[in-house]
């Protein structure tokens, strides 16, 4: 499958930027700036199902395949973000990046409860500025306007696939230097699971007081947490 690939900036590292579920590259934009700041160039796709990529065929293992088929191999760093993350565990030992950040990662899918998606539906299909504002106070306009860009592109049939009544653990191998990065708490990171991730050798990082969308819930907090990673 073809993805729609955002690229922008042209310095001499490269920074793989993967979005999670119901949003699509522009999630990334506050991350997207600093990142070029820094002297990155930045590839950042539309999982399938999202944005402007093609719909249909959804699976986990899917969302992995075509980010291999997709984006360049050997980055200097791959960032994912919950679903994102997902994506780019199912992906890391093709796509070898040289380090790899694991944001709230969603690697076993039945830690999402069934309710979960229910509530996620529902909130795509009704979702306004002041809605989103609600839910998330500390988001700034430009957040809020990418969330609801996202949710109006994102195909609702894509939880019947990959979410709905799935338990699966795809916890990714240990192939690159790789920093699992939680909220606090973590929606689908269980603390026993923090501590099974880092006896496995990943670094684990906790974003104190951030939701689930780390990066825009406490963006200072977020490339904090990076430090020694980017």
């Amino acid at each position: 499958m073809q993805l729609n690939i955002h690229e922008r900036g042209d310095g001499d590292r490269l920074a793989l930027l993967i979005h999670g579920g119901m949003s699509d590259h522009r999630t990334w934009h506050a991350v997207e700036d600093e990142l070029i700041a820094r002297g990155y160039r930045v590839i950042a796709p539309d999982l399938r199902g999202h944005g402007l990529s093609p719909r249909g065929g959804y699976s986990a293992e899917a969302l992995g395949a075509d980010l291999v088929e997709n984006l360049p191999t050997g980055a200097d760093v791959a960032i994912g973000h919950s679903l994102g993350g997902l994506s780019l565990g199912l992906a890391v030992d093709k796509l070898r990046p040289k380090k790899a950040i694991y944001s709230d990662p969603g690697f076993k899918l039945g830690n999402v409860p069934a309710e979960a998606t229910t509530f996620m539906r529902k909130m795509v299909i009704t979702a306004t500025a002041e809605s989103v504002r609600t839910m998330n106070p500390r988001w700034s306009d430009a957040d809020i306007e990418a969330e609801l860009a996202g949710f109006a592109l994102f195909d609702l049939d894509f939880f019947e696939g990959v979410v709905e009544g799935v338990v699966a653990d795809h916890t990714p191998p240990l192939v690159v230097p790789s920093l699992v990065q939680l909220a606090e708490p973590s929606f689908t990171v269980t603390p026993k699971d923090a501590v099974e991730l880092a006896g496995l050798g990943f670094e684990v990082r906790t974003v104190k007081g951030a939701g689930h969308c780390i990066h825009r819930d406490d963006f200072a907090g977020f490339m904090a947490s990076l430090e020694g990673w980017i």
